[in-house]
């Protein structure tokens, strides 16, 4: 329980209070003291003790003090004498400011009993500062103009002083313009006003200075002085002047823009704005405005845009200069444009010929131009020329008039378009030029035949191909345009008796693509060819051929055919004895498939069979065996179902029934099958005989194999070296046809498909010398001389040569060697018939000798697009003869290479490919030693050809003559300009309607009308613009359209439009020019409708003001001849006249004064009129505006104005509005206000809108700070008059200071044991608001333990009212709320924040009436088994609560020592480890005591309870488990199942699952035989005893708690089986032999055969490693194939009997591989289809070679076409 707080008696404490109010109300008089400014500390005011009756005894005793009304004291109270002492100095102004009295109000507190008494202390002022002038320096701007007696008011000065001490008198120097009146303002300050004594003359001074003089009254007095500086205002009396009346300069024409053309200045006598000059351009002319612009201020003007000096040659600007007044003059500056060259020559087409045939003769007109340049002298000459090497040139016909003819024949397939580009230039320096590009087209004709591209086109169908099924598609092309090179196609109708290919396929016409017609029979069809006709549109058309070969691929559409056994043969047919052994040759099916492929390839397969197990078929041979030996328990007769079936897709099948008996009269099969059927063993010893035998079997296997692998590599070995020892060195003979041809017989006679090859051979550097051996064809291809088109005079030639230079020469050509580049290798397809053969520097290139020539050309140089490299050779190289092999040098070879883009040096072939070429070659004659190229055979240019001659004689002829009558022609043409260069001239009037009559142009040319029409006459223009038309009927010149002179020709004096007539046939040119005449058709035309002009009523007469005159478009007579004003007046009059030929003016000139008083502006019309007949006329008006002169100061309509203001208005609120106004215009009467304060009121809160006369609040008024305000407002006009108006604010007080609340004395915290009545706190509000706004009531929002109750005036108490408990509420926020009695009334919150102490009433309290905890037994020492928490609702000390365990438990209860408490956090530690098997738990009292004095204690019990763990294994009781040996248990043999043989008995200590045991069989004699029970751990029998259980039977039983991890024993039985127990003896335990003997026989047969079979694997892995790295050497190129590798792969293949796969070679030859030899592989048999081998051309590319078929020509072994290495090196790099 708590203690019971005292209190106090009521009574008593209401008795005290009664006598507080009594002496509070004694002394409710304010005591007043003074003391002046500024006075040190410590000086004497009052003696406090003295004026309330006390001693200093009762002042101290009583606790007086001094509580200020601010935060700040200045004051101070001795205790013990009562004197208030100064304790910091006060400074009057700084405190109080203007204000007067200044007081410092303070209170006197008395604290027991509490007693407060109010004073104030006022400061005195002293004269400690002096007047200051807020500027330095006061500037004052006077205009010249003013009048004496006008009053300038100046800034006041500042001083902070008040009553005599302040601002007294103002006072100025001497001077003897002005004077000095100080003014008194309402709150009794002073402001002093200037007063203009006499008239100020900027002429004589502009400037007046003198100082100024503030006096306060002071006593000495202080002075403030300032300078002030008058500055005169000038009036504008004076106009600007120019330097110079006439400007004259010269420009380039070039000049960029913004370039600085003249800089002119004028000078103004005036100053300020009226000397500041503004330059303008008169609006003179539109053209100026346009193309200058002058800078308003520094006068520079500048271009606009470029000139240019033919457009305008001179410019003349009327520049004006204006002051700040509006006073303006005049200055002309002319402007001379310097011609540059800058225009480059213009080229116009007046004739085009755009499209042109290609079979047009040179010196063909193509087009007709002129050449025009506008610069003048030697920039406006001009010469053209044509850019580029182009069939065609410019011919000179005039003096600016050429022609474009051809200069060679065309050829449209070589350039389709030219872009003819003519240059003209000048003769400018730099010189210009122009290119103008002429589009010419070429029209085809048809002199190209359609091409193939391809010579033979190889498609593939499948047999029983559907009709009109798409195989591929030709393509053909045709270098012309158009219908030349539309291409359709044809097939070419076989010679009658041969096979009908045409109506197996057919090509459509339009789009080359190939159909079938019908199905075709691989069986009968295999493959064919048809000629295709590809023919032009031409007229006559031309045409080509190509060669289409048709190969039928074979589908699966045979099913196998049975010959053995045949289907009528008998079922029973097969006998087997029964003694035969496994693998015996029952039968063999043979069966044969009409299809070929692999759609011809059979396996066999065991369909059915009675014993499926005892036979089986080979895969490919088609052999029934025997797939066990037979047995007696198979039946005699068994009946076999043998499936054939093919490998095509869908596969077909066929069927072979064979039936089989076993029998068993053959008396010698069982001896000679070696084992006695009778001696039978057990099961398990044939199984082990059967594994030593497959054992033994696969050792011989893999050792014979290992040995024959060693015996083939070693033959293999010394056959390659033999070889090598054979081969004979490199000789330069060359090696004989029998070289080769054993191996092509060998190859062929095995009858089968021999696979396709391909090969790739790279010559690099230093393998020019190496041999190659190439296998001749078996079926050759070569064709007879006859055939290959060789005439009888070549043969000698051929003859007289070696065979060897013969063969080699065939072998050059063989192969494709072209100047080495990277682009050959990618080339996949190289054509043949254009390849360069390179030997030592030269070069050969194959030409058609027979064909017939092109004009111009020798011979068709057969390239890429010749005939195609898979024509047969009776077509490829008919008409190639021995002088079409053309000896080239090296740079014609050079200029070939650049020409094709396929080069590179390189061999790639096509095995089918090399007869056509090796035909070829066979007309090539040998290269003749030393011969010079010029005189070779070879050449082409040696052999003559005389009807070609006789064509070449011909043409030359023809072209002499065209050339000839082509001179001719020109030389007349630039004759007839010179004889008739005087043009014919004509003159129409302008606006002349169409049609009308110009002249009679074809009489004033000589020409009859029929001459116009016949020579094709026309008018060509230099614009190409026809003004003009001829009529060829009459020969008239008529008007075309309608003329407008000033649109053609502007304002030229003279305007002329050139032209030319035009005859074509002959060519001949007609010079005429027609004059256009002007007619008055345009009125003069002001720029502006409206001008208006700005004029100072000070202007003089006689003043001058251009205007910008009318234009007129027309010309002489008809353009401007007067001015004239309308109506007229008496102020101005008009002035016109030409200063030079182009410059002319309008000038205004003023005849009497203006007076703006009497009229501010004034209109009237400027009227042009021109010469014209009847004349016309154009009109502007002028507006002419009086500038005014400011000689009226600004007005204001009141002198005060008063206002009142809200002191809590916005920001920005309006006060009131002030308004001057000034009788004078423009700038002169626009007023603008400002305000004018005394030194110190800059920060008065108040703003004036410069323009509108707004005076307005900068920031809030306070009305406690200022109750008015008296502001100076100073009205100014523009042109520097000004005025002066006063403006009193009066502040209106509002509500807007909340009361304050000021503590003086407060106590917190409180101890909880406080009595009620206790002072808390003691403080006063105030408010700085008066009247009803400065009322202050005070309220205490909680007074449910603390209450509020006044003290002195607004003094109040805080006191407590009941008994606090700091743990019910550690803390007391109360808040007093004091408002004013406004409206609306304010309120402010002051908080209290009472903390109560604590005292020591309360005891520690456990969260838990009791604890219980646990522990593990074995537990480690000090584990932390628990917390016990106990809390004290006290705080600090007295809440710090400590743990210990209670000395004395009880006696029921003894002390634990292994238990121990944590004294600070309450944790429970068990120190030393517990066994639940001797302690199951025990418990202690914790006690819990706080720090407070005395301390507070509780208790509570802690019980510990341990816990099991499965730390005990079980403990077999029985049996028991000694040393000794296991006792027996004795089982009748007839015991049954369940039989209890004996019980298994243990315990264990632990408790719970730890104890719970389950007992389980581990392992017996016979596991089967015996159970054990889980729980009961009886041992039973399972099943009966039988007598093949042993008699001694071993038991294990494992016994196992429930824990974890378990735990576990075991307890062994023994059982002895006996039928009798009168007789038994126990044996002794021995222990069972049960280790097997030594290693047998099996396990060294395995051990061996590992071995052999890994020695293999090494062997084989070594030679593989081997061979891999040869191979690598190889692509490298280090490693060359022997011959002999050809032949033995060869070899294989044809000795396998079916169809390899392809194979591929590639061989590399590198430096110093000049003796090897090689051998390469043909196809034998090329009718398959293409074998696709990627065979590398280089390190990272791959090409696919097709095969092609050879003909049965091919396969004959005595083919002469096969080429030694020896001669193909002497042809191709000897």
């Amino acid at each position: 329980m708590k203690p019971r707080k005292s209190e106090e008696q009521l009574p008593g404490r209401a008795v005290a209070l009664l006598l507080v109010f009594c002496v509070s109300g004694m002394r409710a008089e304010t005591a007043r003291y003074s003391v002046p400014e500024e006075a040190e500390r410590g000086s004497f005011v009052a003696n406090i003790a003295k004026d309330l009756g006390l001693t200093g005894e009762e002042l101290l005793a009583r606790r007086a003090r001094v509580v200020p009304e601010g935060e700040k004291q200045y004051l101070q109270l001795n205790q013990h004498s009562g004197d208030l002492v100064v304790r910091e100095q006060m400074d009057r102004e700084e405190l109080c400011g203007q204000s007067e009295p200044c007081l410092v109000r303070f209170e006197v507190l008395l604290e027991s009993p509490l007693q407060s008494f109010r004073a104030e202390v006022r400061l005195i002022d002293i004269n400690d500062h002096a007047p200051v002038f807020l500027n330095r320096e006061i500037v004052l701007t006077i205009p010249e103009s003013a009048m004496p007696g006008t009053r300038f008011l100046l800034e006041s000065a500042h001083d902070p002083d008040v009553g005599n001490n302040s601002l007294q008198h103002y006072s100025i120097s001497s001077n003897e313009y002005f004077h000095v009146y100080t003014q008194r303002r309402n709150d009794g300050g002073r402001y002093a006003e200037l007063v203009l004594d006499r008239a100020l003359d900027r002429e004589q001074q502009a400037e007046v200075a003198f100082s100024i003089t503030a006096v306060d009254g002071g006593n000495p007095p202080r002075s403030g002085t300032a300078s002030i500086r008058v500055v005169v205002l000038d009036i504008n009396d004076n106009i600007p002047v120019f330097t110079q009346t006439l400007y004259k300069v010269s420009v380039m024409e070039n000049s960029s823009e913004d370039t600085i053309v003249v800089v002119v200045s004028a000078s103004d006598l005036d100053e300020g704005t009226n000397g500041e000059i503004v330059y303008s351009i008169f609006q003179n002319s539109e053209e100026n405005l346009q193309t200058f612009k002058i800078n308003p201020e520094t006068g520079q003007i500048r271009l606009k845009k470029p000139l240019d000096y033919e457009e305008k040659k001179t410019y003349e600007i009327d520049v004006q200069a204006t002051d700040g007044g509006g006073l303006s003059t005049h200055s002309n500056v002319e402007v001379q444009v310097k011609d540059v060259n800058d225009n480059a020559p213009e080229v116009i087409i007046t004739s085009l010929t755009s499209t042109l045939s290609e079979a047009a003769p040179p010196d063909t007109v193509v087009a007709l131009f002129n050449v025009r340049d506008r610069d003048s002298g030697d920039n406006g000459r001009t010469t053209c020329e044509l850019t580029g090497e182009q069939p065609f040139r410019i011919t000179l016909l005039a003096a600016d008039a050429y022609a474009l003819v051809t200069s060679e024949t065309l050829d449209r397939e070589q350039v389709e378009e030219y872009n003819v580009t003519v240059r003209a230039r000048d003769e400018g320096s730099p010189a210009l030029s122009t290119s103008k590009t002429l589009l010419v087209r070429l029209l085809d004709v048809n002199d190209n035949a359609p091409t193939f591209t391809q010579a033979i086109y190889t498609m593939v169908m499948s047999e029983n191909e559907p009709a009109g099924r798409s195989l591929g598609r030709l393509s053909a092309t045709d270098p012309d345009a158009g219908e030349n090179a539309r291409v359709r196609y044809s097939l070419v109708p076989p010679p009658t008796g041969t096979l009908a290919a045409a109506s197996f396929v057919s090509v459509d016409a339009e789009s080359g693509t190939v159909r079938t017609l019908r199905p075709l029979d691989y069986e009968k069809v295999p493959a064919f060819e048809v000629t295709v006709t590809a023919a032009d549109g031409g007229s006559p058309p031309l045409s080509a051929q190509a060669v289409l070969r048709i190969i039928v691929r074979d589908e699966n559409d045979n099913a196998p055919v049975l010959l053995h056994p045949g289907p009528e043969s008998s079922a029973a047919g097969e006998l087997v004895p029964r003694w035969a052994p496994s693998g015996y040759l029952v039968a063999k099916v043979v069966a044969v498939d009409a299809d070929a492929g692999q759609n011809a390839w059979l396996s066999y397969e065991l369909a059915k069979a009675t014993e499926p197990g005892l036979f089986r078929v080979g895969l490919h041979s088609g052999e029934v065996r025997t797939a066990r030996a037979v047995t007696e328990r198979d039946a005699a007769r068994q009946r076999l179902i043998v499936l054939v079936r093919d490998r095509g897709q869908p596969s077909r099948s066929a069927t072979a029934t064979l039936a089989v008996a076993l029998v068993d009269d053959f008396s010698d099969a069982f001896h000679q099958l070696g084992h006695d059927p009778a001696g039978g063993q057990q099961p398990q010893v044939a199984e082990e005989e059967m594994l030593t035998t497959y054992l033994i079997a696969s050792l011989c296997c893999v050792s014979s194999l290992f040995l024959l692998s060693v015996l083939v590599l070693t033959a293999n070995t010394l056959c390659r070296a033999r070889v090598r020892a054979e081969l004979p060195p490199p000789s330069p003979s060359c090696y004989a046809d029998g070289d080769v041809a054993s191996d092509g017989v060998g190859v062929g006679s095995t009858g089968t498909l021999s696979p396709a090859y391909r090969y790739e051979m790279c010559l690099t550097s230093g393998s020019g010398r190496s041999e190659f051996q190439f296998l001749r064809p078996i079926l050759p291809s070569l064709h007879s001389n006859a055939e290959a088109g060789l005439d009888k005079d070549q043969e000698p030639l051929r003859h007289s040569q070696p065979a060897c230079d013969r063969e080699a020469q065939k072998a050059a050509l063989s192969l494709l060697v072209q100047p080495l580049s990277h682009t050959a290798v990618e080339n996949r397809s190289a054509s043949l018939p254009s390849a360069f053969l390179e030997s030592r520097g030269r070069a050969y290139r194959l030409t058609r000798a027979h064909q017939p020539a092109k004009s111009g050309q020798s011979g068709e140089e057969i390239g890429s697009e010749g005939a195609a490299v898979d024509a047969p050779a009776q077509k490829l190289w008919q008409g190639y003869t021995p002088h079409a092999l053309e000896l080239l040098s090296p740079e014609n070879v050079s200029a070939s290479s650049r020409r094709s883009p396929r080069s590179g040096f390189g061999i790639a072939g096509r095995a089918e490919r090399q007869r056509g070429l090796r035909a070829a070659a066979a007309a090539v004659p040998a290269r003749t030693a030393g011969r010079s190229p010029r005189t070779s055979p070879l050449s082409a240019r040696n052999r003559p050809d005389t009807r070609r001659d006789t064509d070449t004689d011909k043409g030359r002829r023809r072209r002499a003559m065209a050339l000839a009558r082509q001179v001719l022609c020109v030389c007349a043409l630039l004759g007839l300009p010179l004889a008739g260069a005087e043009p014919i001239r004509y003159s129409v009037a302008e606006e002349a309607e169409s049609g009308s009559l110009v002249g009679e142009l074809a009489e004033d040319a000589g020409l009859t009308p029929a001459q116009l029409s016949a020579r094709r006459a026309r008018l060509v223009s230099e614009d190409g613009r026809q003004h003009f038309r001829l009529e060829r009927a009459s020969g008239r010149l008529v008007v075309a359209g309608r003329l407008d002179r000033e649109q053609l020709c502007a304002q030229s004096d003279t305007c002329m439009l050139p032209f030319e007539l035009l005859l074509s046939n002959p060519l001949q040119f007609f010079r005429v020019e027609v004059t256009v005449k002007d007619i008055n058709d345009h009125s003069p035309v002001f720029p502006e409708d409206r001008v208006s002009f700005r004029i100072p009523e000070t202007s003089v007469p006689g003043s001058r003001f251009p205007v910008e005159g009318a234009r007129d478009l027309d010309i002489g007579s008809n353009n401007i001849q007067a001015y004239s004003i309308s109506p007229e007046n008496e102020y101005f009059s008009v002035s016109y006249g030409s200063r030079s030929e182009d410059d002319k003016y309008l000038e205004l000139v003023l005849e009497k004064p203006l007076d703006r008083e009497e009229q501010e502006e004034m209109r009237f019309n400027v009227i042009a009129v021109d010469g014209g007949s009847p004349p016309r006329t154009g009109t502007t008006n002028v507006k002419i505006v009086i500038l005014d002169v400011n000689d009226n100061p600004p007005i204001f309509t009141q002198e005060v104005y008063i206002a009142k203001a809200l002191e809590n208005m916005p920001e920005g609120s309006v006060v009131l509005t002030v308004l001057a106004t000034d009788p004078d215009a423009g700038v002169n009467g626009d007023v603008s206000y400002q305000l004018s304060q005394a030194v110190g009121e800059s920060d008065s809160g108040f703003v004036i809108d410069p323009i509108t006369g707004e005076i307005k609040l900068t920031k809030p008024l306070d009305f406690e700070a200022a109750q008015h305000h008296e502001i100076r407002v100073r009205a100014r006009d523009g042109g520097g008059l000004s005025a002066i108006c006063k403006v009193l604010v009066e502040v209106v007080d509002v509500n807007d200071n909340v009361p304050e609340l000021v503590v003086s004395s407060f106590s917190s915290p409180l101890p909880e044991n406080t009595v009620p009545g206790t002072v808390v706190a003691l403080f006063t509000v105030r408010d700085r608001d008066s009247g009803a706004n400065g009322k202050i009531s005070c309220a205490l929002q909680d007074q449910l333990f603390f209450s509020l109750r006044p003290a002195y005036k607004n003094y109040y108490e805080l006191v407590t009212v009941s008994v606090l408990d700091r743990e019910e509420t550690p803390q007391y926020i109360l808040s007093v709320t004091a408002a004013d009695a406004g409206s609306p009334p304010l309120t402010s919150t002051h908080t209290f924040t009472v903390d109560i102490s604590d005292v020591n009433d309360n005891a520690p309290v456990f969260n838990q009436t009791s604890y219980t905890m646990y522990v593990r037994e074995n537990n480690v020492p000090t584990v932390f088994v628990g917390a016990v928490s106990a809390a004290d609702a006290d705080v600090g000390l007295n809440a710090k609560v400590t743990y210990s365990l209670a000395a004395e438990q009880g006696p029921e209860r003894a002390w634990c020592s292994c238990i121990s408490v944590n004294s600070e956090k309450g944790h429970v530690f068990v120190l030393r480890p517990l066994d639940y098997e001797r302690l199951r738990q025990t418990e202690v009292t914790v006690s819990a005591s706080d720090a407070g004095s005395p301390p507070l204690r509780a208790n509570v019990t802690v019980r510990l309870v341990v816990l099991d763990e499965n730390d005990n294994a079980p403990l077999v009781l029985y049996p028991a488990q000694e040393s000794g040996p296991a006792s027996s248990e004795l089982v009748p043999v007839s015991a049954e199942a369940g039989y209890l043989i004996s019980k298994v008995v243990a315990v264990d200590a632990d408790s719970g699952q730890n104890s719970w045991l389950s007992y389980h069989l581990l392992r017996a004699t016979d596991p089967g035989l015996f159970s054990v029970g889980l729980q009961s751990g009886e041992v039973r029998l399972r099943r009966p005893v039988t007598e093949r259980d042993s008699v001694k039977q071993k038991l294990v039983v494992l016994v196992r708690d429930n824990g974890k991890p378990p735990l576990s024993a075991t307890a062994a039985l023994s059982a002895l089986l006996l039928k009798d127990f009168s007789n038994v003896r126990l044996p002794h335990s021995s222990p069972a032999g049960e280790d097997q003997a030594a290693a047998s026989l099996t396990t060294y047969l395995i051990i061996a055969l590992v071995f052999v079979s890994l020695l293999f694997l090494i062997s084989t892995a070594v030679l593989l490693a081997r061979k891999v790295c040869r191979r690598k050497e190889l692509k490298a190129g280090h490693v060359l194939y022997a011959a002999d590798t050809l032949q033995s792969g060869l070899a294989d293949a044809a000795a396998a009997g079916t169809l390899p796969r392809a194979y591929c070679y590639e061989i590399s030859l590198t430096t110093g591989s000049g003796n090897s030899e090689f051998r390469f592989l043909k196809p034998i048999l090329p009718s398959l289809p293409p074998q696709h081998c990627a065979v590398g051309q280089g390190p990272g590319e791959e090409q696919d070679f097709p095969g092609v078929p050879v003909s049965s020509e091919d396969m004959a072994p005595d083919n002469a076409g096969t080429l030694s290495a020896g001669q193909f090196n002497a042809l191709s790099f000897n």
